[in-house]
C-alpha cells in the first residue's frame, strides 16, 4: 500500500486535501490533529509543556491554552525550536504506530513542517507539496480561522517557503483559486496514481 505524504503551511489547505484524498477511500492521518490529542491532559506531551513552560500555559480547565504558546513561540525563534523539541518525537512516534495498523489501504500523512526526513522515518512513497501564494494564505487565516494580521504573518514567516518546500517534494499543487479547481487537480493526481478506490 502507499504511503503519501502531505506538505504545505498553514492556510495553504492541507485539510481540504485531506478531505479529497479521504473521499477516494485513503487514510488520512493529520499531525496538527495528532498535536492537539498528544497535549490533552494527561497525555505524554502535556506534562512536558506544564514541566517547561509553567503553569501559564494552562487553561482554567487544565487544558494546554494554545493560543498562548503560539504567541510566546512563533515570533521567537528559540521559544519555537524548545516547543518543537517538545512535541515532534511524541507527535512522530504516534503517527508510526497508527501507519502500523494501517494494513489493507492507501494512507496519508498530512505534515505542516515536512523534512526530507520524514520520508524514511514515516515510510513514505511520495510526497505532494501544496502551494499557495503567502497573502492568499493570510487572507484565508484571517477570514476562515480568525487570525489577526501580524499572527497569521508570522505564523507563516516561522515555517519553510514555497521555493524551499517545491525542492523536496515530489508533486507541486496549486491553490490559489477555488475549492472545485483544487479538487479537480488533486483527482487527476489520485487517478494518475491509481490511488483511488
Amino acid at each position: 500500500m502507499l504511503r503519501l505524504g502531505i506538505a504545505g503551511g498553514i492556510g495553504s489547505g492541507k485539510s481540504a486535501l485531506s478531505d479529497i484524498l479521504e473521499s477516494h477511500g485513503i487514510v488520512v492521518i493529520d499531525a496538527d490533529h495528532v498535536a492537539r490529542e498528544v497535549v490533552e491532559p494527561g497525555e505524554s506531551a502535556w506534562r512536558a509543556l506544564v514541566d517547561a513552560f509553567g503553569s501559564a500555559v494552562l487553561l482554567h480547565d487544565g487544558s494546554i491554552d494554545r493560543q498562548f504558546l503560539a504567541d510566546i513561540a512563533f515570533p521567537h525563534a528559540p521559544t519555537l525550536r524548545r516547543l518543537n523539541a517538545i512535541t515532534h518525537g511524541i507527535i512522530g512516534v504516534t503517527i508510526i504506530e497508527r501507519l502500523k495498523n494501517i494494513t489493507e489501504r492507501h494512507a496519508a500523512v498530512a505534515l505542516p513542517l515536512f523534512r526530507p526526513d520524514h520520508r524514511q522515518i514515516f515510510g513514505l512513497s511520495e510526497v505532494w507539496g501544496i502551494e499557495v501564494d503567502p497573502a492568499e494564505a493570510v487572507r484565508r487565516l484571517m477570514t476562515y480561522r480568525g487570525f489577526s494580521e501580524s499572527d497569521a504573518k508570522a505564523r507563516i514567516a516561522s515555517q519553510m517557503s514555497n521555493a524551499e518546500r517545491a525542492a523536496i517534494v515530489d508533486v507541486v499543487i496549486p491553490n490559489n483559486g477555488s475549492l472545485d479547481e483544487f479538487r479537480d487537480a488533486v483527482t487527476q493526481l489520485v487517478r494518475q496514481r491509481g490511488l483511488g478506490d
